[in-house]
């Protein structure tokens, strides 16, 4: 099986998690895997085990994020190298430059290709004014390597876009986003909310949700003083599209009616200059606590002594870190009412509204609950519950079952 990313290092992060996470259970089952990727510093678990290929791409530095993407440089040499493997099934995990690159490498070569959604472009184009660069650079890969099929010259003037002027740069990536999903015989989701975004770019797209399996993290002593009173926790990537603003301002409220709450963020919280400054001030007031970032295995601690777990993204495809929450048996409040897997509203926590005074209510709404022990119980137990229907083991084995699917049916 070879799989084609765009997102394996540097830093941390849920789909290059996912893709690890696959990789190993390919290696497990006894399976040869070939993963290519642009060259890039990061964590990689997976180094040197028998029967697995690797293949580093040259790439840049996309500006301002911790992001390498490939370059375009030595596309051609790496379609000839698969076509030597002769992998059963390409597998894409994204729609960058190396997506470009696993979309054309299928269709020249003949073998089936699955694309997995992980990302919802259409919001971080709208975050992140870096990533348009990127996104020209997709298209222009797109039209060399396809010769025109795929994109037109139309397709690369519009693709040359500031960022004032992204919402075209949107429309033209999605347009390449449906050609490239029409060319793959499956398209898994890791949730319903992207599956249905998906069916409105390509309404006849084969797509089957699989959702990221995770296994509870491990316990550990309380790795900070526990507050006073009930401490709110979020743990996870901090970027301009998780967020981390709507949270602390609504913290401020929930911290003027419940002094003795405080909200726990773990991560990096200094490389965005807004979102420090904010988490700063919280800090300072007394309101939020920062330890930093912290190994995937350390987490299992915060979980522990949290009371509450608090998501202010909508721009997640699935969002491991509720999963891990809710293995570990804490309430969540959301506010993104399309990402139900694990909350089931007024039973183990609750879906607001993104914006600060309803995002509070919500938290207040939980916390104003935990004295209660009977419904504290219930709603751990229903959050178990919930994230456990999606295990590593369990995904594993749909995975192979449709790898199986696609190479049979080649």
């Amino acid at each position: 099986m070879a799989q084609f990313t765009d997102n394996y290092g540097p830093g941390s992060n849920g789909l290059m998690f996912a893709v690890q996470q696959l990789e190993g259970n390919l290696l497990d089952a006894g399976h040869e895997v070939i993963v290519v990727a642009p060259e890039a510093k990061g964590p990689n678990p997976h180094h040197g085990r028998p029967g697995r290929t690797e293949i580093r791409l040259p790439s840049v530095r996309v500006p301002k994020m911790p992001t390498r993407v490939a370059s375009g440089r030595k596309f051609d040499r790496t379609i000839d190298r698969i076509g030597e493997l002769a992998p059963d099934v390409i597998h894409v995990h994204g729609f960058g430059t190396v997506g470009v690159l696993g979309t054309w490498a299928a269709r020249r070569l003949g073998i089936p290709l699955m694309i997995t959604w992980h990302t919802d472009f259409d919001a971080y184009a709208d975050h992140y004014s870096a990533v348009l660069p990127m996104l020209t650079g997709v298209l222009r890969a797109f039209a060399r390597f396809t010769k025109g099929e795929f994109v037109s010259a139309e397709d690369i003037r519009l693709a040359e876009i500031r960022y004032e002027d992204r919402g075209r740069s949107t429309a033209s990536l999605l347009s390449v986003c449906e050609k490239m999903l029409e060319s793959a015989a499956l398209i898994t989701t890791p949730s319903p909310k992207t599956a249905n975004r998906l069916r409105l770019i390509t309404p006849n797209a084969n797509i089957r949700v699989v959702p990221n399996g995770v296994d509870p993290l491990p316990p550990g002593p309380p790795p900070i003083p526990h507050p006073d009173g009930p401490m709110v926790l979020y743990a996870g990537r901090i970027a301009p599209e998780k967020g981390i603003p709507l949270l602390a301002e609504a913290f401020e409220l929930v911290h003027a009616q419940r002094p003795d709450a405080r909200l726990c963020i773990v991560g990096d919280w200094e490389r965005y200059t807004r979102i420090k400054k904010v988490l700063a001030e919280g800090r300072a007031a007394g309101r939020i606590i920062l330890p930093g970032e912290q190994k995937r295995d350390a987490l299992g601690a915060f979980y522990g002594m949290a009371d509450v777990f608090a998501f202010p993204s909508l721009t997640d495809t699935q969002a491991l870190v509720l999963h891990e929450a809710a293995l570990a048996g804490l309430p969540i409040v959301s506010v993104d009412h399309e990402l139900t897997l694990v909350v089931e509203p007024g039973v183990n926590g609750e879906i607001t509204r993104p914006t600060p005074a309803s995002l509070a209510a919500g938290i207040m709404r939980v916390i104003d609950r935990l004295p209660d022990e009977e419904w504290r119980a219930h709603a751990s137990a229903r959050s178990v519950e919930l994230a456990s229907q999606w295990s590593i083991e369990s995904q594993a084995a749909e995975m192979l079952r449709l790898y199986a699917e696609q190479a049979g049916s080649r």
